[in-house]
């Protein structure tokens, strides 16, 4: 393409000293006509600044971010506050690491008793958590939400149930992940109840879609830790909604609550506004009824969450 040269020594035009002349951008018109009422000074001010919004708000990754995941951006389901079970127990602990987002949730249960009255559920999670700061001299509880039997999540680990809080739940898979554990012991043969299922995947809907994750997609993890089924620095494809021992040699979350994922990814894409295939909806509507068939409880290997790495 040919290209018009100005000749040697041509005088440089002065752009015009009046805004919105022309050769200057333009703004938009829900922009400028509120300028029009004001005086000289405050117009040409207030045109510098509303120039200089405009601009930096295009540039504005934050911005960028909310509009590419709103669309699938699940609602805040309630959560009880920590402060609901742990009281004025709380022990001497570093300070909360974060990391930039969430883009996959690990399921876990707790390995305990499952005949609880809901009421008992804080008493419980105070004792998993003294458990696990004693026991194993952990700065807190690993696992970032708790779910009960009735359906209530309670906000685990510190730091914000709002933020990207870093856990320590998953040896390995702890950084960009959240851990959400099932009160109670699901091994084969044990029931799950509905309404667990389904605080299970509202909170993983509106975790992943912070990141504007699909709960039935495959994510790319990186190992922080040899001692996970990955050797440290290598990528792991692992399910955005996964079980503990998709990361982990575990039985955790057991076979019952394992055989329910595939479900739980549907109610949760369904939660983010997703769709989802036809043939899998009367069977998710049949996982997710409510059931108050509680077991007996049965031993598994859970116990091997590691401290942050």
């Amino acid at each position: 393409m040919r290209v018009l040269r100005r000749p040697r020594g041509a005088r440089k035009r002065r752009s015009p000293r009046i805004p919105g002349g022309p050769g200057t951008p333009r703004l938009p018109r829900a922009v400028t006509a509120p300028l029009g009422c004001l005086p000289g000074l405050a117009a040409a001010l207030a045109l510098v600044l509303c120039a200089y919004g405009v601009e930096h708000a295009a540039e504005s990754p934050a911005g960028t971010a909310a509009r590419t995941t709103a669309a699938h951006q699940a609602p805040r389901p309630p959560i009880v506050p920590r402060s609901a079970w742990l009281g004025g127990d709380a022990r001497e602990q570093p300070r909360p690491r974060y990391d930039d987002e969430v883009v996959a949730v690990f399921i876990h249960h707790t390995d305990s008793p499952n005949g609880y009255d809901c009421a008992d559920a804080p008493g419980i999670i105070r004792g998993l958590y003294e458990g696990q700061i004693l026991g194993r001299d952990w700065d807190d509880l690993g696992y970032n939400f708790v779910v009960d039997r009735c359906g209530t999540i309670y906000e685990g680990r510190a730091g914000g149930a709002d933020r990207a809080v870093t856990g320590a739940h998953t040896q390995g898979f702890n950084h960009r992940t959240t851990g959400i554990a099932a009160l109670g012991t699901f091994t084969e043969g044990a029931d799950v109840p509905g309404v667990m299922l389904r605080a299970i995947a509202a909170v993983s809907a509106w975790k992943l879609g912070t990141s504007g994750t699909d709960p039935r997609a495959d994510v790319r993890l990186v190992s922080s830790n040899g001692g996970s089924r990955y050797a440290a620095g290598s990528t792991a494809t692992l399910p955005a909604l996964a079980g503990h021992s998709d990361g982990y040699m575990t039985d955790c979350p057991g076979a019952a609550l394992q055989a329910r994922l595939p479900d739980i990814r549907t109610l949760a894409a369904r939660l983010q506004g997703r769709g989802t295939r036809i043939d899998t909806r009367h069977d998710t509507q049949n996982a997710l009824q409510d059931s108050d068939t509680q077991n007996t409880p049965q031993n598994s290997d859970t116990q091997n969450e590691e401290q942050i790495r």
